[in-house]
């Protein structure tokens, strides 16, 4: 990595903990519940699932595209276990499997219509697949949420805690660490970025795009079946109606807010992480101040705005200073 994307990635992290370090001070001034223990794991708890399925939309994001099927696939992953329940499944380690298998198929399926069908952009394709996964969470459990009650290997993962610290966020500090090694100090790692910022010069590398594009799309399927994991934890039950929920555009605006570009070729999983940080903290700070659901969806629709623009400024400004460097 050059002293420039260092110098570049360090403003980004101070920007970025500033707004998260600022937005905690303004929730402690206006409910003194914000910054009680009980209340500060929740909030680690809520950052867990989107943490997850920011993970794969970074590495998307990175090679240029973007998977807007994260959060379907979590609930039907979610959903497919739950299906085996009602069938009689007790088997922890099946359901586990299961889950965490479907979850790369489908990864695996966005990235083989994107590289193999070659289908003009995975936005569409992977709008498509949301719609499929929405439609496929409620025909598995017959339109009908199922309790996971006495499945203690199953919402492990969601729910236990070490001293009121949830184990679901130990996990994802790990993985970040994992990826974090991954995109920084291995040659997958440089070829993910060099297939998202220069396309042409991944070729000419003799970097095979094509594969890369659908490990980072498989293995978006994976975080996502985690996510739908950790979410059977945290509730006790599946409901496909979840698929609706706005899980991606949660996922997309934590990348943004961290550093990652539409553009390609840019993100880190340290601004990621407090990207899904900041994002949970507005959704537990509404909740404490009873914001109603019209104004959080408003609210949080600005951000995702707000991202988007802060995207496309830093995109201006990088190529104003390359071409004044060039002079």
């Amino acid at each position: 990595m050059t002293k420039t994307k260092k110098s570049s990635n360090l403003m980004t992290y101070a920007g970025t903990f500033g707004a998260l370090l600022i937005l905690c001070i303004v929730l402690t001034i206006a409910s003194p519940n914000f910054f009680k223990y009980s209340n500060l794991m929740s909030v680690l708890k809520q950052t867990s699932f989107n943490a997850l399925v920011s993970t794969g939309m970074l590495l998307c994001l990175i090679t240029a595209g973007i998977d807007l099927s994260v959060g379907a696939n979590a609930t039907f992953c979610a959903c497919l276990a739950g299906m085996l329940v009602q069938k009689g499944m007790t088997n922890s380690v099946v359901l586990l499997i299961v889950a965490i298998v479907a979850g790369t198929l489908i990864g695996w399926i966005n990235g083989m219509m994107l590289t193999r069908l070659h289908l003009p952009h995975p936005f569409v394709s992977t709008l498509g697949m949301k719609n499929v996964l929405w439609g496929a969470a409620l025909i598995v459990t017959g339109s009908q949420m199922v309790s996971f009650s006495g499945l203690d290997g199953v919402m492990w993962l969601g729910s236990a805690t070490v001293g009121g610290f949830p184990v679901s966020f130990i996990v994802v500090i790990v993985i970040y660490i994992i990826m974090h090694i991954l995109l920084t100090r291995t040659s997958l790692g440089r070829s993910i970025y060099c297939c998202g910022g220069n396309p042409e010069a991944a070729r000419l590398s003799g970097i095979n795009s094509a594969n890369v594009l659908t490990f980072c799309y498989a293995l978006s399927g994976f975080m996502a079946a985690l996510a739908g994991i950790v979410s059977i934890g945290r509730s006790g039950i599946c409901n496909g109606v979840n698929a609706t929920q706005p899980y991606d555009t949660d996922a997309i605006a934590a990348c943004i807010i961290g550093g990652a570009s539409f553009m390609g070729g840019k993100g880190t999983m340290i601004g990621t992480m407090l990207g899904a940080l900041i994002i949970a903290v507005l959704r537990n700070g509404f909740s404490l101040l009873s914001v109603s659901s019209a104004v959080q969806n408003l609210v949080l629709g600005l951000v995702i705005i707000g991202a988007v623009l802060l995207d496309v400024t830093r995109e201006h400004m990088e190529a104003k200073a390359r071409r004044l460097a060039a002079k």
